[in-house]
């Protein structure tokens, strides 16, 4: 038994001595150490110092990131909120992904996702891109060519335009989202073949965005603004598979009112590349490219003031990209307030009643007429405003949209006129080809109106705007060219065939329309690739679409009630089922549904942007310069343009036929009409060319220059008048004696008679009368602009015809705005005030830190307090002498004072009409203002001074407020001429 157990030991000892000497007992040994190691190791790392690397892991990036100050508030005069800011929730998105093969890749994908989410709850992504969608084709949101070429420049990171390529010059809007989508450096990766073009473009609209912030990593770019509760939950509850999304708190710029006041305050947006280069040095460091700015207005040029001081987050962000954590090192704080010296009451009253009076005029001037030709109007007062003139209006100043016409959901009347356009438009291209390639085809000058405007459209705007005309080449002086511009005894065949042979034809525009084989030495295959350029570029011309329009409701093949029934199959009017059932029996006419329409203001002239559509009214304190009103009518809603701009929107304010951007009040100018000839009255008394004593007789006819100068009232006469009476019922005879004499070296010599009996007259010399003029026009401010804050146009004195000068017409050309300076300073008798919208600048803590004092250019020295007296006289003469328009104001207490003027442009454009005036008495708590006023195209100084009356009756309480803001057109009364 012990033998067999000494045996099992000794084998066993054998064994393990065995195992000991292999290398097997060696690997064990090691593994086990390893092991032992390892398992040390990691307690280490998780347990014992577990929190301290997850700290060190996070905390391996720390950037710096600057948050932007809270905008200023704009308030009036009184204190009521004009501009603020609110606060929304914004969806952002940082561009923290690696540059790698599959960065466009995966952020397409991310972007894919927000873009559902928040489409989903109702909200949508920004779209403040320079290209849109046209009918499914894409399109550049401005027609401007310089600020198009702007926005090419930028895509290719130029920073002028002038480095522009001529093919990156002629990039289409298809061209260029091909590039963003698809080169090779710079492109998007994004597959147009799998994606519609709204997707294409919403992708394009972000990743264009994030790429204005390339080399500022950890910027956030705005994907969705304003959104809702239900958008914020969702990306909230999806933010842990969306790297460098967030939800921001934003301010957004708001505007109260804002078609009242849009074109004094302007708006914001992110600051431009051209605009950051514009910058000093100094200037620069305060900005950056992702700030937001004032981009018109005051917002623009009181951003230093209403900036708010930025502030500064730190940022540590894990190995990912992702911000984990964010700190606080500098608060951001507030901008300071801008109060104006604006009464918004004031200002929304007198743009109220500028437009019920437009609206009045209309009507007053509207006739039932489809086919109006106004080149055969001999008298502007004869002007009228056809029907058919109005039904065009709606689809060429994109009230209504014409390429929904053809929408699946299209109403009744869309289809209809969808389908006679398609027939019609096809008729005409093939009219126009068969025109283009007749050798013997009708001259330009015997063809129907119709047919010449299809040709000048082709040649002035397809060919020559695009190119393929080159205006450069063109000879003027070649009397074939001028016999297509001005004798247009020619027909397109001949005059283009013409173009060819003397070489101004660019034909690189025309390179896949001739024939590979072709040589272009080939005059007829390059007029052969001419024909199919137009043809192919008509196809889809939006504006040939509109002319097309044009003819087809002028024919009435488009009729006045399919029009009215589109307005509301479109939702351009409430819809109203009656009305609509009762425009398709026929039961109303379209032309009677528009008046109804135009009374009651649901269809307003800025809309139609028909003569007259706009007008102006600048209102001031006399004592001080302030501006009490700034009113430019039509206005837009400038909140659509803040913060994220809505591009499309800005494009049809920009080719509004009524011109919304353009401040009438600071911009546009006019001869001043007769509401000079206070001033011309000024001149002729102090330079002694009358006196008060000085007596002139109109018979109807000034017949002492050539051509005749009439009257206002011819072929009546005033009769015998003084200079009073002269301003009262604003003679021309009497002013036109007046410039004559201020041309004479001795106008008050007693005539002398010839050895006929005949009077010899003095060499008269106009140079010298405009001299005289010019010297009392600067004396009055209107050598230069008024002193406003915002742009205004440079005014014009008149420099030809000290006769015609004399009664404001001539070269004279001013802004009401300048209007307003020179009558404030006949106002307050010869001080010169720099005009001003601004009272102050309080910081947020109520301390005013820039107080806007009263600025005087300059005071009108030499004028005798007797000559101020007769022309307040003659001026309080035009108000008391027209009681069918001033009854309340003249049995009131106030006094107003006032000048008419009617400035003519041509005969096929209805004259403008204008008045200034100031008021003095009993003004009670108000204090007395001097006001200018113009309705373009107005046809007479009489509704102008309607609307002044209006706004002094409103401003002084004479008149309740309901009964003079309506909301309906005014009732006018059509005269023929005034003065």
């Amino acid at each position: 038994m012990q033998a067999d157990l000494y045996s099992i030991w000794e084998r066993l000892k054998a064994g393990i001595e065995e195992i000991l000497r292999t290398r097997v007992f060696v690997l064990i040994i090691v593994f086990c150490i390893m092991s032992s190691i390892l398992v040390g190791r990691l307690f280490n790392l998780q347990i014992v110092n577990g929190q301290q690397y997850l700290d060190d892991y996070k905390l391996q990036i720390q950037k710096t990131r600057v948050t932007q100050g809270t905008r200023g508030n704009i308030y009036d005069k009184n204190g009521k909120l004009l501009a603020y800011n609110e606060l929304a929730y914004s969806v952002t998105i940082e561009d923290n992904y690696s540059d790698s093969t599959d960065k466009n890749k995966e952020l397409n994908k991310e972007i894919t996702k927000i873009i559902k989410i928040v489409e989903s709850n109702g909200d949508s992504v920004i779209h403040d891109f320079s290209i849109m969608l046209d009918n499914d084709e894409y399109a550049f949101t401005m027609d401007n060519e310089t600020l198009k070429l702007r926005f090419i420049a930028d895509v290719y990171g130029l920073d002028t335009i002038d480095k522009l390529s001529d093919e990156q010059r002629n990039q289409s809007a298809a061209d260029i989202i091909d590039y963003l989508c698809t080169d090779k450096t710079y492109g998007y990766g994004i597959n147009q073949k799998k994606l519609d073009k709204e997707q294409v473009l919403k992708l394009v609209t972000i990743r264009y965005a994030i790429g204005l912030n390339r080399y500022q990593k950890y910027i956030p770019v705005t994907v969705a603004e304003d959104v809702s509760d239900e958008t914020v939950a969702a990306i909230m509850e999806s933010i842990d598979d969306l790297p460098g999304v967030d939800i921001a708190e934003d301010s957004l710029r708001r505007y109260t009112d804002s078609k009242y006041f849009a074109n004094i305050i302007g708006y914001t947006g992110q600051i431009s590349q051209e605009e950051y280069d514009a910058l000093s040095e100094k200037e620069q460091k305060k900005y950056s490219l992702t700030d937001t700015v004032g981009k018109a207005g005051l917002e623009q040029i009181m951003d230093q003031y209403l900036q708010g001081e930025k502030g500064e987050k730190k940022l540590y962000v894990n190995s990912v990209g992702k911000v984990i954590e964010s700190t606080s090192v500098k608060e951001s704080s507030a901008g300071n307030d801008l109060y104006l010296t604006i009464d918004a009451d004031l200002q929304k009253a007198a743009y109220d009643m500028l437009e019920q009076e437009l609206a009045g005029i209309l009507l007053a001037k509207m006739s039932d007429v489809l086919d109006y030709d106004r080149s055969q109007c001999t008298d502007a007062a004869d002007v009228i405003v056809a029907s058919g003139d109005i039904y065009y209006q709606f689809i060429a100043n994109d009230i209504i949209d014409m390429d929904h016409f053809t929408d699946k959901n299209a109403g009744k009347a869309e289809q209809s006129v969808a389908s006679a356009f398609s027939d019609y438009k096809q008729q005409v291209l093939d009219q126009l080809k068969s025109t283009m390639e007749d050798a013997n085809a009708a001259f330009y000058t015997d063809l129907p109106r119709e047919q010449q405007a299809y040709l000048s459209y082709i040649v002035n705007d397809i060919l020559t705007q695009n190119g393929v005309l080159d205006q450069n080449a063109i000879d003027t002086s070649d009397a074939t060219y001028k016999n297509w511009k001005e004798d247009e005894q020619i027909n397109v065949y001949t005059y283009l065939n013409y173009a060819i042979s003397q070489n101004w034809i660019d034909t690189s525009g025309l390179q896949k329309y001739v024939d590979n084989a072709a040589a272009y030495s080939d005059a007829s295959e390059i007029y052969k690739a001419i024909i199919n350029y137009v043809q192919d570029r008509l196809a889809s011309d939006k504006t040939f679409d509109k002319l097309i329009y044009r003819y087809m409701i002028k024919a009435g093949t488009v009729s006045g009630q399919e029009i009215a029934m589109i307005l509301y199959e479109q939702g351009v009017l409430e819809y109203d089922s009656s009305q609509y059932e009762a425009l398709a029996s026929g039961s109303v006419s379209a032309y009677d549904f528009i008046r109804g329409k135009l009374q009651t203001l649901d269809i307003t002239p800025g809309q139609l942007g028909l003569e007259p559509c706009t007008g102006s009214m600048v209102v001031t304190d006399p004592d001080n310069g302030k501006v009490l009103a700034c009113v430019s009518y039509p206005g837009y809603d400038n909140n659509r343009l803040a913060n994220s701009m809505d591009s499309e929107y800005y494009n049809q304010l920009i080719n509004d036929s009524s011109r919304p951007f353009y401040n009438n009040a600071t911009q546009e100018k006019t001869a001043p009409g007769s509401t000079y000839k206070p001033l011309a009255a000024i001149t002729g008394l102090t330079e002694g060319a009358i006196s008060a004593d000085t007596y002139v007789t109109c018979d109807g006819i000034y017949d002492n220059v050539e051509p005749n100068v009439k009257c206002w009232v011819y072929p009546n006469a005033h009769g015998t008048l003084d200079v009073v009476g002269a301003l009262t019922n604003s003679c021309n005879v009497f002013f036109c004696n007046l410039g004559y004499n201020l041309g004479l070296a001795n106008p008050n010599a007693e005539p002398q008679y010839d050895e006929d009996g005949k009077v010899i007259k003095q060499t008269y010399s106009s140079e010298q009368g405009l001299e005289k003029l010019k010297k009392y026009a600067t004396m009055f401010g209107l050598d230069s602009t008024s002193g406003l804050e915002i742009p205004e146009t440079d005014p014009q004195i008149s420099d030809e015809d000290s006769v015609r000068s004399a009664m404001g017409q001539g070269t004279n050309n001013y802004t009401t705005s300048q209007l307003a300076r020179y009558i404030t300073a006949v106002a307050n008798e010869g001080t010169v005030y720099d005009l001003s919208l601004i009272d102050r600048v309080e910081d947020i803590d109520g301390d005013v830190i820039l107080q806007n004092e009263p600025k005087i250019k300059n005071t009108v020295e030499g004028i005798s307090k007797n000559t101020w007296d007769l022309v307040h006289a003659g001026m309080q003469g035009v108000v008391t002498n027209n009681p069918g328009v001033f009854g309340k104001i003249i049995s009131s207490d106030i006094t107003l004072s006032g000048k008419t003027g009617t400035a003519q442009q041509s005969t096929t454009h209805p004259d403008h009409g204008l008045f200034v005036g100031f008021t003095s008495g009993n003004t009670g708590d108000k204090t007395p203002v001097a006001l200018a006023i113009r309705i373009a195209n107005g046809y007479s100084s009489t509704f102008a001074a309607e609307v002044g009356d209006g706004v002094m009756e409103y401003y002084y309480g004479i008149t309740d407020p309901d009964e003079l803001i309506t909301g309906t057109a005014n009732e006018v009364t059509v005269s023929s001429h005034s003065d």
